[in-house]
């Protein structure tokens, strides 16, 4: 399997893991201390790193840092819409699509010279 492909699954996984450590608790810990909610919040991202870790050390092998960091932007907003929409139930709203432009934007330029040569 190519590694951008494992790359893309592993930091996909870990993403779920990320989101739900960052926002589940505003929905299901809301009313406990927010001591606990760190807590199990902690507990939920050392499987996100067990994920991330691995997949950025595979992404490097063929892309830069930068590329990298844009690649997980991209997952990021990729979990995060449909979590907010469907486990939240934030309304969806236009400001998700051109946050999407934005970085596909960002895309185009941290990976541009990459597809030069194609």
């Amino acid at each position: 399997m190519h590694p951008v492909l494992i790359t893309v699954l592993l930091l996909t996984c870990s993403n779920v893991f990320m989101t739900f450590a960052w926002y589940a608790h505003l929905k299901e810990l809301n009313h406990t201390s927010w001591m606990i909610a760190a807590l199990l919040s902690w507990g939920i991202a050392f499987f996100e790193y067990m994920l991330q870790v691995p997949g950025n050390r595979i992404g490097y092998t063929v892309l830069t840092v930068g590329q990298l960091k844009i690649l997980q932007e991209v997952i990021t907003l990729s979990v995060f819409v449909p979590f907010a929409v469907l486990y939240l139930r934030e309304p969806l709203k236009l400001d998700y699509l051109w946050a999407a432009l934005c970085i596909l934007g960002a895309v185009f330029f941290m990976f541009r010279g990459k597809f030069a040569g194609m």
